[in-house]
């Protein structure tokens, strides 16, 4: 499935505009799992944003790859199959990307559906934590909210909103669903050996998403990048709609040191998010990094 070329593409005649000049968005989200748009509104919305390469990487699972590629076509632009698969390390939870997937891996679709039984679990306990403090419905209003089959904490949090809990979904987070507070539940997810396991077993890239999020001290940051070099990871997002520029420039730091490929994406979930997060509003890596796309064929 690598990737999914433009339409009416000749194979043969056609030569494209250098990776490097095109507009890459390699961390996006669909209704798949915890977007607002459908796999094929997704990429029609990359396409007006002038995204030229986008991957569409879903929380756990491949569901929106089909739809998204049929509209890639359409569209004239190159999709890139991936997944963002939730990963357990040192009892932090850490997202690692994986990009240019082939199909038919049936390792990692097994592993991704051990992950979204995890989900649907814990989708359920957040719900009767949450009642437990006198919020009731959580969980049937999270499912509402949920076009696809996942069940998601961004669902909560929206949920929350509407209800009048919170001003926000950065607030819903910071009061009610991160550690210590009391719609909190302990992620259980796969190793960041098995995922990048999965992830080469099935052909693709393994990239750690935004690392500057997880605010580990600059020590564990390394420890992370190089075990996951270790065990066959080949890039990390330098880039992305949680980074700052100084973020960017210090991840581009560890990139170079660890001998990591620079990733760039918005982590685009949805138009609501702007102006803070636009799909294609990504800035250029910083000079001296790698592009993954850098080796990449057409």
């Amino acid at each position: 499935m690598g990737l999914i070329r433009k339409a009416n593409e000749d194979p043969i005649g056609y030569t494209p505009a250098p990776m490097c000049a095109r507009l890459h968005d390699l961390h996006s989200h669909s209704t798949a799992s915890d977007g607002t748009l459908a796999p094929s509104e997704l990429v029609a919305h990359a396409s007006v944003a002038g995204v030229d390469v986008l991957a569409l990487t879903d929380h756990d699972t491949t569901a929106g790859v089909e739809e998204a590629g049929r509209a890639a076509q359409e569209h004239g632009l190159l999709l890139v199959p991936g997944v963002e698969v939730s990963v357990t390390w040192q009892g932090r939870t850490i997202h690692v990307l994986a990009l240019r997937l082939d199909s038919g891996s049936a390792a990692l679709e097994e592993g991704l559906a051990r992950l979204r039984a995890f989900r649907d679990w814990r989708a359920e306990e957040i719900g009767r934590r949450l009642e437990k403090q006198g919020i009731a419905g959580a969980f049937a209003g999270a499912r509402r909210l949920a076009p696809g089959p996942v069940v998601s904490r961004t669902h909560f949090a929206r949920y929350l909103v509407q209800q009048g809990k919170a001003a926000n979904v950065r607030e819903v987070f910071r009061h009610f669903l991160v550690r210590n507070k009391p719609g909190y539940v302990p992620g259980r997810w796969a190793s960041l050996e098995e995922a990048v396991g999965w992830i080469k077993n099935a052909g693709g890239q393994a990239v750690v998403a935004h690392p500057a999020r997880y605010r580990l001290t600059a020590g564990k940051l390394r420890t992370l990048l190089h075990e996951f070099a270790e065990c066959g990871g080949v890039g990390m997002e330098v880039v992305s709609g949680s980074h700052s520029a100084g973020d960017a420039r210090a991840m581009a730091e560890h990139a170079r040191r660890v001998g990591l490929l620079a990733s760039s994406g918005s982590d685009f979930h949805g138009p609501e998010q702007a102006p803070w997060i636009r799909l294609g509003g990504v800035a250029e890596l910083p000079q001296g990094c790698t592009p993954i796309w850098e080796a990449w064929n057409g």
